[in-house]
This record gives structure tokens, sequence and C-alpha cells, in this order.
């Protein structure tokens, strides 16, 4: 699996116009599976995205997760993370996972993280969607689960 997180002051995604998730502080998630991966990719990934303490503190050092902020996770599958523009100009995602595979996948990593007390809003798998951010920092980072990367 990978993830790209960036830090955030708002975050929200509309399917045909209207709002399937929306949170204020917190993390806008963009989620890919690849083939191969498991819930102990998903279990690895939702515990390193609850503790990642990239929010500063009273001494302003990024030392808060988002569990500490009280903060919020905006998931939305991505698919795309999967693709490789090595060879030619269009990009080739056979290295995503099928949506049979991913979706089961996506949707216990987004239950993971709720089972962690946060709350966790999403876009609506395989969709046409549109996201909105306000990047807090800018902090943005890539995650791979061990399996995934």
């Amino acid at each position: 699996m990978k993830i790209v997180a960036q830090r955030c002051r708002q975050a929200r995604v509309t399917v045909e116009g209207e709002t399937t998730g929306s949170i204020g502080r917190g993390l806008m998630l963009l989620v890919g599976v690849t083939h191969g991966d498991t819930e102990r990719d998903a279990a690895y990934l939702a515990e390193k995205i609850a503790g990642l303490r990239i929010f500063e503190d009273e001494a302003g050092k990024m030392n808060l997760s988002v569990l500490d902020i009280g903060g919020a996770i905006l998931s939305v599958s991505q698919f795309t993370l999967y693709g490789d523009c090595r060879n030619g100009k269009r990009p080739s995602f056979t290295a995503a996972a099928r949506p049979e595979t991913a979706e089961p996948l996506y949707e216990r990593f987004n239950a993971l993280l709720r089972e962690k007390g946060l709350t966790v809003e999403t876009g609506k798998f395989g969709a046409d969607m549109d996201v909105e951010l306000v990047n807090w920092g800018p902090v943005t980072l890539i995650l791979d689960s061990p399996g995934g990367a």
C-alpha cells in the first residue's frame, strides 16, 4: 500500500456535486493498493498514520499526531499512485490492485483508523471525485507499507 499524507487545515471531496467527506484540521490521505497487499499492510499504515508526529506542539516542533490534536482524516482511494510513467507518455496502471481486491482493503484501512478513535471521512471508491485541500505548511509525506513498497 502507498499513501500520500498531507497535513491540512481543511479538506473536502465531492462526487457529482455532492460532498461525501469533509474535515477541518487533520490529514488528507490518498490511498493506493497494489497486488499482494494484505490486512497486515493496512494495519501497519493505520498505526503509522495515527501516530505520525507532524503537527506542531507549543514549542513549534513537529511533535504531535493527528490523535493528539483531535484532528480528523479524509481518506480518498487513489489507484493512480501506482501509475508507472517510466515508458512512453501514458502511465501504466498494472501495478494497481483490481477494484475487487483494493476496495475491501481500503475499507479495512479506514476501519482500522476509526478503531484508533479517529474520525474518518471518505470519498467514493472508484468514482470521479473533486478533492479540495488547504495544505497546512505545506507538509506532504509519502508512506509505503513493507509489502507494497
